[in-house]
């Protein structure tokens, strides 16, 4: 199979369910409303790419490797990460929606998602140490035994974390949402 390398070059409006994107590696290259939903991504090595508008939902990420990758305004629905390359796995994400995608096991420290939505997202046995959740919508997300240490979940919402289940030493909360810590108690809070 031939590996195709492709640097600083910009993708736009492209359909790869019909012609899919080379095996390969890309840096530096740009994605910019481009369809890769139900796609095969495996073997691909995207480094320092920008993904904007895109989706990517379902596409299968066999050893794909996302190095210094960054998600906005995209549509990532049932991504399976947890099948990602491991080796310098990172990336960021702004106004995307993640939900039924999985992190199950990934070491993504630092990870910044910003105004996304989450729901249904497993995090399980994930190492989140120190990622920002500014404005995300975690309805339903699954953290079980997940390194959350300093991370930062003042602004998000609708998240229900079990502290006896997760490592949550210096993680940052706020009310009136820091109740999601709480549910698994059954108890009433209320503000009087």
């Amino acid at each position: 199979m031939e590996f195709k390398y492709t640097e600083e070059k910009t993708f736009a409006k492209e359909d790869f369910r019909r012609a899919p994107l080379p095996v390969g590696e890309y840096e530096n290259c740009s994605f910019e409303n481009c369809d890769f939903s139900e796609t095969d991504l495996s073997d691909i090595k995207f480094t320092d790419c920008d993904f904007d508008g895109c989706n990517l939902s379902l596409a299968r990420l066999r050893q794909t490797a996302f190095r210094n990758a960054s998600f906005k305004n995209c549509k990532m629905l049932g991504l399976q990460f947890c099948d990602c390359s491991a080796f310098g796995l990172s990336f960021s994400f702004e106004n995307c929606l993640l939900n039924h995608s999985s992190f199950y096991k990934t070491k993504i420290k630092g990870t910044v998602f910003k105004t996304a939505e989450l729901r249904e997202t497993d995090f399980s046995e994930c190492d989140l140490t120190a990622a920002v959740f500014d404005e995300c919508d975690l309805s339903g997300a699954t953290f079980e035994k997940t390194i959350i240490e300093k991370a930062d979940f003042r602004s998000a919402r609708n998240y229900s974390i079990d502290p006896e289940a997760n490592r949550l030493r210096k993680a940052r909360f706020s009310l009136p949402e820091v109740v999601g810590l709480l549910r698994k108690y059954e108890i009433e809070v209320s503000a009087d």
